[in-house]
Parts: structure tokens; sequence; C-alpha cells
């Protein structure tokens, strides 16, 4: 229990430390969203009229308690672009990201776990050698010019999936299976590749421990071993490494949003920079800023479901 409420101190005192830098860091930037909203040729007075309607005549730490309350009850105002509840824009695009990151990580589970555990039982033999340098290309290709090269390969050549553009689940499961392949697959391959190495050098130094050797003295199968013992000790670290991924996804989808033309959350924050929408903005650094946090939570409640020896430091 003392586990568990620490990492509960942690992690809230993470999102206030959160949202104080990211409220901080867009009050210093140039830019005065009544300004934007009115145009640079506005009168004074209406100018002054919506600072005050949009709160921004208050001193900043009130602006801040009134941000930050309203954040967590989902109110998040509205976008200087749109015109609209920030909350709407956010649940209509939050799909697109939410799918591109489960079908990513689905593939890196997958593909990586299995085809991990067969290359360390197969260490030093041919199969080994070619998927050793298979992951280093993998991991030395970005995931925006893997998706190039998956376009021109996959959508230009051979016409299998499209280009660009997303079709919604509701209208058409298996056009949004389509749509979303691709931009998965580039997310997917460079963490494909670091988790197979990683998990092969994990597996290696578990299988020189003394716990192995003594379960080969008792008569278990090199099958038993691996799925009994080695698999779970060696999953730790890469749980970490999964989480790390999960992150760099959300980066990633970033670029491959706007490379592939989808809707999504990393689509709207590069079309809100350039716009300089701050309060849209401003709402998805912290969401996914949130988002960060949590997986970082929920990787530290891993450990300690798979290895119940973990304890707190004193």
């Amino acid at each position: 229990m003392r586990f568990y409420l620490r990492k509960l101190l942690t992690f809230l005192s993470t999102l206030l430390l959160v949202s104080v830098i990211t409220f901080l860091v867009f009050q210093v930037l140039p830019g005065d969203p009544a300004q934007i909203i009115l145009g640079v040729d506005a009168d004074p007075n209406q100018l002054a009229a919506l600072h005050k309607e949009m709160g921004l005549d208050r001193p900043a730490t009130e602006r801040y308690l009134s941000w930050i309350g309203n954040t967590a009850t989902g109110e998040f105002g509205e976008s200087l672009r749109y015109q609209r509840p920030i909350a709407d824009i956010i649940a209509e695009r939050l799909p697109v990201t939410l799918s591109l990151a489960v079908l990513s990580l689905g593939m890196t589970i997958i593909i990586a776990l299995p085809l991990g555990i067969y290359i360390t039982r197969q260490d030093g033999k041919f199969p080994a050698l070619i998927t050793s340098v298979l992951t280093q290309l993998g991991v030395s290709i970005p995931s925006f010019w893997m998706a190039f090269i998956l376009i021109l390969l996959f959508s230009v050549t051979f016409r299998l999936f499209p280009t660009y553009g997303y079709t919604p689940w509701s209208e058409d499961p298996l056009g949004a299976l389509r749509s979303l392949f691709l931009p998965s697959l580039a997310l997917a391959i460079p963490g494909i590749a670091v988790v197979i190495r990683y998990l092969r050098n994990t597996l290696l130094d578990q299988y020189r421990m003394d716990y192995v050797r003594t379960a080969r003295s008792k008569g278990l199968r090199g099958r038993a071993i691996m799925y009994r013992h080695i698999l779970r000790n060696g999953l730790i670290p890469v749980i970490t490494i999964m989480g790390l991924l999960i992150v760099d996804t959300l980066g990633g989808s970033i670029v491959v949003e706007n490379v592939f033309s989808l809707p999504g959350l990393g689509n709207l924050l590069i079309t809100s920079i350039g716009t300089r929408d701050l309060p849209l903005v401003q709402t998805l650094v912290l969401y996914i800023a949130v988002i960060v946090v949590v997986i970082n939570l929920l990787v530290d409640i891993l450990y300690r479901i798979i290895d119940p020896r973990i304890r707190l430091r004193r």
C-alpha cells in the first residue's frame, strides 16, 4: 500500500509541476490572444473589452488557478481559430491518434516479443545475424522517413493502401484499418527494432544467471526455463522500453499524421502552432504531458505486478 501511495503522490505532484510550467511558458510567448481574434486594426476599446472577457486583465496567479480549475473539470475554453469549445475539437481528433497509437503498439508487441525470443534461442546462428542487421536498419531510420518509404512501396508501387486521408471506424472499419496501417507501421518499425535488440540482450544476460544453471540441473528443458523464469525476469527492463516507446509514438505521430494527412492530435497541434491558436496549443501540450505522466505511473505499477520483490527505496 505504501508503494502505491507514494507513486500516487509523485504522480499528482508531477502533474501540478507540469501544469505550472505549461502555463508559464505560454504566458511569456509573444502574441496577444485578443489581438489575434480581433486583428491588428482592432479598436482599443474593443481590445480592452475582450481582454476583460477573456480574463487577460487579471493577475497571472488568478488566471492560472482559474485555468487549472476549469481544466480539471473538462472546461478547456474556446479555440481562437475554430471558435468552438476545445474539448469538442479534442474529442473529434482523439480517436485518430488513439487508434494510431494502439495499432502501432500492438504491432510492436506482436512482432517484437516472439521475434526477440526466437533470435535469443538462435543466438550466433544465421537467422539471428540477419535479424540483427535488419533491427540496426530499423533503429537508424526515422519514422517520418520510414513513412515516405512505405508510401512509395505500398501505395505508389503496389497500390495496396491509400496515400493519405482517414476513414472513420464508424463508416468503414476495413477502410479505417487500411488508412491507419501504413502510419502505424511507420511508427512501429523503429520500436520493433529497439525492443528486439533490448529483449535479446536482456534475455542473454539472464541465461548466464545462476538460477538458470540450477533449473537445468533439475532437469527443466530450455523452453520451460525460458517461459517460466527467464522471460519473466527479462520483461522488467523491457517494460521500461515499452513505456518510452509509447511516449515516442506520441511524439512521432505529430510528424507521421502530417505526412499521411490524418486528422489527429498531432496534425491539430502543428496547425494550431501555425495559426497561433495559443489556448488550443496550451491545452494540447498539457494533454500530451498528462498522458506521458500517466504512462510512467502505469509502468511503475506493472513493475510491481510482474515482480512483487520491488520495494521502495528507504
